[in-house]
């Protein structure tokens, strides 16, 4: 399935047709990535609703057993990791790790 996509760039097309395929490619993602996702619900709920545990479709699947909970569920967001925030001083603004105590 990757290969269909790695086509689009060849270099063996013209690159106006390549840019202008690839460009509706990236116009269609959000859409298409959103019912993949949902395709995998599916599919998972699916395993679920056979009689498989959660473990078993971690197993079968190569998903870890927290994540396959998550997606049977329909999380889809996962939390955001610590970033830098940013924080102003009088002369600057610089980044100060969000759990580092500010100065």
């Amino acid at each position: 399935m990757l290969e269909a996509i790695e086509s689009l760039g060849s270099p063996e097309v013209p690159a106006a047709a390549r840019a202008k395929r690839l460009t509706q490619l990236l116009d269609e993602w959000p859409d298409t990535h959103s019912r993949v996702r949902e395709m995998r619900q599916d599919a998972m709920k699916e395993l679920q609703d056979d009689g498989l545990s959660l473990r078993a479709i971690s197993a079968e699947t190569g998903v870890s057993f927290g994540r396959v909970r998550e997606i049977i569920q329909g999380i889809t967001k996962r939390p955001a990791k610590k970033s830098a925030a940013k924080h102003k001083t009088p002369d600057k603004e610089h980044e100060v790790a969000a759990d580092e105590p500010e100065t």
